[in-house]
């Protein structure tokens, strides 16, 4: 009797000793016992967005005091402008599939558009033509002023990190995170391509050390930053810097700036914020005659 009872208490001790190890193990396996940053589940909740936007405005401004860059010179532009040569190749290759299927309507009308892209070609190359004459400059004189800062996506974006690479000057892109997945150009500096979640944070990064800003040919992405710099400029809330149109016939057709002006929409001032150029030459002088005044 005696040694059942001791087989017994020794059971339940050993059932009680595996129960409290269970129960520890537990307790340092659950979200609540992380520490607050490592929690990742609780990070992506909607009560911590503002803690996500903080580190968005952070993170990238830590970096790019670390690498003291002083200065930035925005291009912008449209993704599925590419250079000739591939945007060439593109209009071939519909126009062998349309060979085969003579009557597709949606064939016919990819190869227009194709082909209206291709007419665009050459900006692709005045981006990075630009984009290499700032480098360069900057390069003699510092090599953290007048830094090239793109969305980092393809496009006229790819082809101004591809100027900056060109002459062997840093970069930098801000990517964002998108539903149809956009992934960084290759000729970004290793080290100054962010990522964000939040189009507001981007925007913040772009303006905060620009000097001056050009938009190339470009959708809605381009008409967004353009029109948020606009508004900055014309309710003084950043600094006289050259906003430059690149790609004058373009413009006038996209937008018709003097009808808002006429309207009573905008003042006739308000057309002096913007200028237009048609080379690479034309834009960087612009930039040049705008840095001498300041």
């Amino acid at each position: 009797m005696k040694d059942k009872f001791k087989c017994n208490f020794a059971k339940e001790r050993s059932n009680e000793v595996e129960l409290v190890a269970s129960n520890l193990e537990a307790i340092l396996k659950s979200s609540t016992y992380k520490l607050a940053h490592e929690d990742i589940d609780l990070l992506n909740t909607d009560e911590m967005r503002g803690v996500r936007m903080l580190l968005e405005i952070t993170k990238p401004e830590q970096v790019l005091e670390k690498e003291k860059i002083i200065s930035t010179v925005i291009v912008f532009g449209g993704v599925h402008i590419s250079e000739e040569i591939a945007s060439k190749r593109r209009v071939d290759d519909a126009v062998k599939l349309l060979s085969k299927n003579p009557n597709s309507k949606s064939l016919k009308i990819t190869i227009e558009k194709l082909k209206n892209l291709h007419s665009l070609s050459h900006y692709y190359s005045s981006a990075r033509e630009l984009s290499k004459l700032i480098s360069l400059d900057s390069k003699t004189k510092s090599s953290n002023s007048h830094v090239i800062v793109t969305g980092g996506g393809p496009g006229i974006m790819e082809a101004a990190n591809r100027g900056a690479f060109d002459a062997g000057c840093k970069s930098i892109g801000l990517n964002i995170s998108l539903p149809n997945e956009q992934h960084p150009n290759s000729f970004i500096t290793p080290g100054l391509c962010f990522k964000f979640n939040y189009f507001a944070m981007r925007k913040f990064h772009f303006v905060m050390r620009s000097t001056s800003a050009v938009f190339f040919p470009g959708g809605f992405g381009t008409l967004d930053e353009l029109f948020e710099l606009l508004t900055l400029r014309q309710t003084n809330m950043k600094g006289k810097i050259p906003i430059i149109l690149f790609g004058r016939s373009y413009w006038e057709k996209v937008i018709n700036f003097q009808f808002l002006s006429d309207m009573g929409l905008i003042g006739e001032n308000d057309l002096s914020i913007f200028q237009y150029a048609d080379t690479a030459n034309e834009a960087w002088n612009l930039i040049k005659q705008s840095s001498k005044k300041l």
